[in-house]
């Protein structure tokens, strides 16, 4: 069985990593990357960081601004802050929720009170947090990758993939065979790598959950003066919890944009998607004897805006590098599972993308410690350093789900601060850079030159 990452991260030497617009000397490895998502395009940043080549192929045929909101935490902002000497933070920023004076308002369900306001902690210039646009906040990331060198090939969909003992590649739907040193498999919960390394199809399941989630301007909710104190004094964050539903509302940039998501209970089949157009009178539904507040934002919501999100729900892989784990585990060991396609998120811990930026900072380090003589070794230590954690971190979207869900009210009456949202420092003070460059190379020697 592969070894696992069992290291203290809080005792670890803190290593000061600068901002940094050069990368490190040419290593000659080649770094193909299935997906332009996130932790795709930061893999390919942070490849090229580290002197390797790196390219991406995804099978949309344009960037497209699409998407509501999605969250980075600190241990994000870390590695965004090190691009470009600060300038790829500071577009971020610029687009970003801002919550320093507001908070996160946490309020009971049905009365509506305002049960405890959460403080924002204090900035650190460092690592920033970001709320913002998923798709705004993707194009500076896209076009960052660009900037620095990374190879974009759009609109090319993946066949199938190959490796052999000295290399992988993949073959495109039009039959072009393009090979590299290392593949790497970020295209989502239904990637086609996740077979290949696996050696069996690994079907989603339904979480038991599922999410309305919308994304709109203010005009309506301005219009109305019940909804106008949302947007007209700067952003918010506002949260409704009630047994096994719980409701976040947001508004961005001044108060100009507004997002909700709903997470509540749902049994649907997601054998075919796991994405619908959706109706506001189901949401409504949910929401009845709610604050009647709720029901207001959600009628300012235009429908064509409006998703119905089933939430995939996948076991704990035994492995995220292709032959690496059992005897009967398949491959040469040259293909790896990166972000979701290794390890899906539940929205409340809010640390899957961040979570796939971690991935993407480790690999690039551990492959240019290891050398393009001992790729193998590197990917396994890649997967033996992060596995622990990640499944650590994934634990958090179900406990912080089930604390909302299942909140004792009278608990929350004796200590208000029961309910916040979770802000650990393991999570957030975290350093994936750091940590990587730290340990990188006893792990590298513990997976042996394979």
């Amino acid at each position: 069985m592969p070894l696992r990452a069992k290291i203290d991260e809080s005792k670890l030497p803190k290593m000061a990593i600068a901002q940094t617009n050069g990368a490190k000397p040419k290593t000659g490895i080649k770094v193909i990357i299935v997906g332009a998502g996130f932790g795709g395009l930061t893999a390919a940043i942070e490849c090229v960081k580290q002197g390797h080549t790196a390219v991406i192929y995804e099978s949309f045929p344009s960037l497209k601004i699409l998407g509501d909101i999605i969250s980075f935490g600190p241990n994000a902002g870390r590695i965004f802050y090190r691009w470009s000497n600060g300038d790829i933070v500071k577009k971020m920023r610029s687009i970003s929720i801002d919550l320093t004076e507001y908070g996160f308002n946490i309020h009971k369900y049905d009365t509506g009170e305002i049960v405890i306001n959460q403080k924002s902690p204090p900035k650190d210039e460092t690592a920033p947090v970001f709320n913002g646009h998923r798709g705004e906040l993707h194009e500076i990331v896209f076009n960052y990758a660009k900037e620095v060198g990374v190879e974009i090939n759009l609109g090319h969909r993946v066949q199938n993939y190959w490796e052999t003992e000295e290399g992988a590649g993949l073959v495109l739907e039009d039959g072009t065979k393009v090979e590299a040193d290392v593949v790497v498999g970020s295209d989502g919960v239904r990637s086609k790598a996740r077979t290949l390394v696996l050696g069996y199809e690994d079907k989603p399941k339904s979480s038991g959950y599922a999410v309305f989630r919308a994304w709109f301007s203010n005009k309506d909710m301005m219009a109305d003066p019940e909804t106008r104190q949302f947007c007209e004094n700067g952003d918010t964050f506002n949260g409704w919890i009630g047994p096994d539903v719980h409701f976040l509302f947001s508004t961005l940039k001044g108060g100009q944009d507004c997002c909700w998501v709903l997470t509540h209970r749902d049994s649907a089949d997601i054998a075919e998607s796991w994405s619908f157009p959706g109706r506001i009178s189901d949401v409504k539904k949910v929401l009845e004897g709610w604050d009647p507040l709720c029901t207001k934002i959600i009628s300012k919501t235009p429908e064509e805006k409006l998703v119905d999100w089933k939430l995939v729900y996948r076991d704990p892989l035994p492995t995220w590098v292709s032959g690496y784990g059992s005897a009967s585990t398949p491959g040469h060991g040259r293909i790896c599972l990166l972000g979701d396609a290794a390890h899906p998120f539940l929205p409340t811990s809010a640390q899957g993308a961040t979570q796939a930026l971690e991935d993407g900072v480790t690999l690039a380090v551990v492959l240019r410690q290891a050398g393009r003589g001992n790729v193998r070794g590197a990917l396994r230590a890649y997967q033996d350093i992060r596995y622990d954690r990640v499944t650590k971190v994934q634990k958090t979207g179900e406990t912080t789900r089930d604390m909302w869900h299942k909140t004792d009210w009278e608990k929350v009456k004796r200590n208000p601060e029961s309910i916040q949202f979770p802000r650990e420092e393991w999570i957030f003070g975290f350093d994936a850079e750091a940590h990587a460059e730290e340990v990188g190379d006893e792990f590298i020697k513990k997976a042996g030159k394979a």
